[in-house]
């Protein structure tokens, strides 16, 4: 389905802010309950900041398409019909800390703590599913694989270029396999009932 994009995101995004909330150090900025006003937002470092808003900015800033699982074989949905190949992508997301003057703490350890606990998360949870999905992943069988990449110098500075500001901290994780599935209607294909066998003519072994 064409929301899975979107229930990737809301999965890390619930995941995230589930351990933000549960931890001494951060609880006081992401829980509501204590008065924290942070968020964990699916916006681009630059959108939180110009909604004033302070937390961690979880941004898709990429998606591929997964060669490997593309050679799958289809799957028969009744005995007649082949339901379409999904189309598997890898997301990418950006965590960027965004702190502003609300965030209880100062920006540099403020930003270290979320990283960290950002880090420690997905290290313990590295595939996510069952209750923890959220959006149309939820009440599935899907399942999530979260794995930290090392971006190189030259991506890194073109992300940022991208972006049309300065470096800052942020690490980058990489989720697979958010599919897609088709929209179309499955194709129809009947079974094969009967094999007839036949011998070529003048090939070895064949009966005059």
């Amino acid at each position: 389905m064409f929301t899975h994009i979107r229930a990737a995101s809301l999965t890390l995004q619930s995941v995230l802010q589930r351990r933000f909330r549960a931890d001494p150090g951060l609880a006081q900025m992401f829980d509501p309950m204590m008065g924290g006003t942070a968020i964990i937002s699916l916006a681009t470092p630059d959108g939180m900041e110009t909604a004033g808003d302070t937390g961690l900015s979880m941004w898709l800033y990429r998606l591929i398409r997964d060669e490997q699982l593309l050679n799958e074989p289809p799957r028969r949905i009744p005995t007649n019909l082949v339901r379409r190949q999904p189309l598997p992508v890898r997301a990418h997301y950006l965590m960027t800390p965004i702190i502003t003057g609300n965030a209880k703490m100062p920006a540099p350890e403020a930003e270290q703590l979320i990283i960290g606990s950002v880090l420690q998360t997905f290290h313990d949870e590295p595939l996510i599913s069952g209750s923890d999905l959220a959006g149309s992943y939820e009440g599935t069988a899907i399942e999530l694989a979260v794995r930290l990449e090392t971006l190189g110098l030259d991506e890194t500075s073109r992300i940022w270029e991208g972006l049309e500001r300065s470096y800052q901290l942020s690490i980058s994780y990489e989720v697979a396999v958010v599919v897609i599935g088709s929209a179309l209607h499955p194709i129809s294909a009947p079974t094969v009932k009967v094999v007839m066998p036949q011998v070529a003519i003048g090939a070895p072994g064949a009966q005059p």
